[in-house]
């Protein structure tokens, strides 16, 4: 295996800040290209024998969504690290797209009452009262708050971006009490931060206290919280900002809390 593509690769898709996620997860099919052709020199790869690759991961049944993925971190390496032509007109299903998976309001409020420690429940309560992700809670430090202006910070959120995101008022003189504790992290565990693992069984053994069917998991809360700003009225741009999300049909995905306004909706033909 060449070591000199993935060192190339990484320092290039880093260079361009690409999410640690998308870094990783290009890096291992592109090791797994690598293997399937170390006989052949680096210099003699041609699109061809990326497609042979990619049709063989198709003859493993793999998902759509997987073969794009794959498809991309190769094209990436061809065209960005080895300066080679890779375009292949190839574009794989992928898996439908379900309905992101929520809790009511009566739920959310529930789950949070089942959590005795209070530096746990405040974690929860964050995560839905500002559609914070795991990772982004969990890296928060004590500094990220601007108290004044209402507003607390994400730094190397997805697509190592900072972005902005509200604080709650019923929140906000916990945090406070927080913040000016002598300590890096907001929630810190027993070695840096508190780890997301943590984090999942908090919300898992919440669940099962306050005896909610559905299966919980830590982004459920962050689902909630958009669900919960579209139902009452805040417009679609301003959810899409408060969530990160670079693209509006990514927000699109919580259109199941648009349907009601929409029925609602008169036809100016009427």
């Amino acid at each position: 295996m060449n070591i000199d593509v993935l060192y190339n690769m990484k320092r290039e898709m880093l260079r361009r800040k690409l999410s640690p996620r998308t870094v990783k997860t290009y890096l291992f099919y592109v090791r797994k290209f690598l293997l399937a052709n170390k006989d052949k020199e680096i210099r003699e790869f041609s699109k061809k024998d990326v497609r042979e690759f990619l049709y063989k991961m198709e003859e493993k049944d793999v998902s759509g969504s997987t073969l794009n993925v794959a498809h991309n971190a190769l094209r990436f390496m061809m065209i960005q690290v080895l300066h080679k032509a890779c375009y292949l007109k190839i574009r794989y299903a992928k898996m439908p797209v379900r309905k992101p998976e929520y809790l009511t309001k009566e739920e959310v409020s529930r789950v949070l009452s089942a959590i005795n420690n209070q530096e746990h429940k405040l974690l929860a309560s964050l995560m839905y009262g500002a559609g914070l992700r795991v990772r982004e809670v969990t890296r928060l430090k004590t500094t990220d708050f601007s108290f004044e202006e209402n507003i607390g910070w994400v730094r190397g959120g997805k697509g190592n971006k900072d972005r902005p995101f509200i604080i709650p008022q019923s929140l906000k003189q916990k945090l406070q009490a927080y913040s000016v504790k002598e300590q890096t992290w907001l929630f810190p565990g027993r070695k840096g931060p508190l780890s997301t693992r943590a984090v999942q069984e908090i919300v898992k053994i919440a669940g099962e206290k306050a005896k909610i069917k559905k299966k919980l998991h830590p982004h459920m809360f962050r689902h909630s919280f958009a669900t919960h700003l579209l139902e009452s009225g805040i417009d679609i741009t301003s959810v899409q900002a408060l969530l990160g999300h670079t693209r509006p049909e990514t927000t699109l995905e919580y259109s199941h809390a648009l349907k009601p306004k929409l029925i609602a909706i008169k036809s100016p033909l009427d």
